[in-house]
């Protein structure tokens, strides 16, 4: 029988359907619960469980998805459940627990708003979440880190320790559906025009538009470049209404106004990107390994990004990139600057940045490591119960004997 996955994550959990498409074609069988539109998952086949959950603190929110979760585990009993996000490592570890059958996957893709931000409810929140995290992890079989820094602070907080852990680089990328995504959808110069861009230089950044992603440094960045080179464009994509009190305001982006062009949500990234003559990444979030940033390095672009956790695992300063301190918007224009007026050492800094993510952080390897995970626990829940039957065969006829002498 195949081993039944139940795989649980947010909004942009239908990012991770090309991962779960493969896993079941590994013979995995594959169940999916998020907070996402369900449509992607029905037309890639997947069988789907949609359930509220809030991204910001919100106590009864957390207790109502808290409760879903359990009876979506209690009702799917699936074999393996693997988990994403900041909350649901502490929410479904939890819901699973007494489910002696069910072993609980955890990713940690990334540190978050808690242990990015310095403002007081973040400082007053961590000894609780870790905390909880040490709670759950009595229920985590296995903790899955997207890079070594997050790995080193779970150990060094004693947040892990009961259950095994693993470092798996990145969600992994489709390089195939992103090069189909790239070819299928809008030309350069039909983007250009679009946007109004024209034969201008383009830096771009995809991500979400609040602080923490270090927005505020990239427009002030924007302006220094802006004084030294008018003609730049810097196209900002990514949501900002839904950021919550996170989000830098509108009226920022309107200040940086005609060189700063903010375009939302948008689902064609992979062509975007071909418009682009620069990535900029300037978070200051304590991140996993950003997808974001392995497109980028996917399609081709030089790329400049801060010196924060799984940002320096894609990027090697002045090899494949460029990598300055968070927060340093002088820095970042200097060096968005100089991929602009040497077109050559940018262009094999992102040679070297595509060839990087295809050998190392290409989906087809990051399958492979979380089925390798999966097997392992199934084959461990295999043997002890094997091992549980044998115990209680072997006591069955001393048990017979003892009653046939009244003993």
């Amino acid at each position: 029988m195949r081993p039944h996955l139940l795989c649980i994550g947010g909004e942009d959990h239908s990012f991770r359907i090309p991962f779960l498409l493969a896993l079941r074609d590994k013979g995995f069988r594959i169940s999916a619960a998020g907070t996402g539109d369900p449509t992607p998952f029905a037309q890639a086949g997947l069988d789907y469980h949609p359930f509220h959950f809030a991204r910001f603190i919100d106590p009864m929110a957390d207790w109502t998805a808290f409760k879903a979760i359990s009876k979506l585990i209690a009702d799917v009993r699936p074999a393996l459940v693997q988990c994403f996000d900041t909350k649901l490592t502490l929410l479904v570890p939890f819901a699973a627990r007494g489910l002696r059958d069910v072993k609980v996957v955890s990713t940690i893709n990334g540190l978050g708003w808690l242990y990015s931000s310095s403002s007081p409810m973040a400082l007053g929140l961590r000894p609780v979440y870790r905390a909880l995290h040490r709670l759950a992890d009595r229920w985590t079989a296995v903790t899955v880190f997207q890079n070594r820094d997050d790995q080193a602070f779970f150990m060094r907080h004693r947040m892990v320790g009961r259950g095994g852990n693993v470092v798996i680089p990145g969600s992994g990328i489709d390089i195939e559906r992103f090069e189909r995504a790239t070819a299928t959808g809008p030309s350069p110069a039909e983007l250009r025009e679009a946007l109004g861009l024209g034969a201008s230089e383009v830096v771009i950044t995809v991500t979400r538009m609040t602080r923490q992603k270090g927005i505020p440094t990239l427009l002030d960045a924007a302006a220094l470049v802006h004084q030294h080179r008018p003609g730049v464009r810097f196209l900002l994509v990514g949501p900002r209404e839904s950021e919550g009190p996170f989000a830098v305001t509108q009226a920022e982006i309107d200040r940086h106004a005609p060189y700063v062009l903010a375009v939302g949500r948008r689902s064609d990234v992979p062509a975007l990107l071909g418009v682009a003559d620069v990535f900029a990444f300037p978070t200051e979030y304590l991140e996993g390994v950003p997808r974001a940033l392995l497109e980028a390095a996917v399609a081709g672009r030089p790329i400049v990004t801060t010196r924060m956790p799984g940002c320096i695992d894609v990027i090697r300063d002045g090899w494949n990139g460029f990598l300055v301190p968070p927060r340093d918007p002088r820095l970042m224009a200097e060096r968005i600057l100089d991929l602009l007026r040497d077109r050559v050492a940018a262009a094999a800094m992102g040679a070297r940045a595509a060839q990087l993510v295809r050998t190392e952080f290409n989906l087809e390897i990051t399958v492979a490591r979380y089925a390798a995970v999966y097997e392992n626990l199934v084959r461990r829940s295999i043997r002890n119960r094997l091992l549980v039957l044998k115990n209680a065969l072997e006591r069955e006829p001393y048990a017979q004997d003892a009653t046939q002498f009244g003993d």
